[in-house]
């Protein structure tokens, strides 16, 4: 857990460490994996399950453009990182959407 708050902290100030311990929680067996427990970017398949899956059915998000927007701008701020915790993208896509309050 202290690892992926960590990470979370190096791309958002004022991280809610009970919002990261959901997030955890809602990836559960996904983290286990080394493969599914990080995001790409330059895979547009990869893209479309995270708008598909927490987006949309996660954090309720309809609008397709807006969610094209916010992952490029999660895709932007963790660019220097070559493995992207799903933790931390996740971590940052609710953020940028004003959707923590989802995991509250």
């Amino acid at each position: 857990m202290t690892d992926y708050l960590a990470d979370v902290k190096k791309y958002a100030s004022n991280v809610d460490e009970a919002v990261v311990e959901k997030i955890v929680k809602h990836l559960g067996i996904a983290l286990r994996n080394r493969d599914s427990s990080l995001v790409s970017c330059s895979d547009q398949a990869e893209l479309d399950r995270v708008k598909k899956g927490f987006m949309t059915k996660k954090l309720g998000m309809t609008d397709e453009a807006k969610k094209d927007t916010v992952l490029a701008d999660v895709c932007k701020k963790m660019a220097a990182s070559r493995q992207k915790s799903r933790v931390t993208f996740y971590y940052l896509v609710a953020e940028n959407t004003d959707q923590l309050s989802v995991f509250a």
